[in-house]
């Protein structure tokens, strides 16, 4: 009355672990190009910017002051602010603004 039972093959559950993590994979490279590559692009438009600087650009701050370079040190930045000069961290400019801009403001 009870059929023989047959043990099942161990040589199938390969293929479904590789499948289980093909969904993570797909989302690490989604995440990669929305959201690591354009963060690091950016990263590297904003040192080549502070690097560039120069004795008489325009720029606005982090906090948003806009300002005349009048002095550049390694790792600070004096701008001309209204007839004030203020000292900020390199880091803080976030923008170089077309010469004139702060004479048309």
């Amino acid at each position: 009355m009870i059929g023989t039972a047959y043990a099942q093959s161990a040589g199938g559950a390969t293929g479904s672990e590789f499948l289980s993590l093909l969904p993570m994979i797909g989302i690490f490279v989604v995440f990669y190009f929305l959201l690591i590559r354009p963060q690091q692009k950016r990263a590297k438009e904003q040192k080549a910017m502070i690097e560039a600087l120069q004795k008489g650009d325009e720029c606005v701050t982090a906090g948003g002051i806009v300002g005349k370079v009048t002095k550049l040190d390694e790792n600070y930045v004096t701008l001309q602010v209204g007839g004030t000069e203020i000292n900020f961290q390199r880091n803080a400019i976030t923008a170089l603004l077309p010469k004139g801009s702060i004479k048309a403001m």
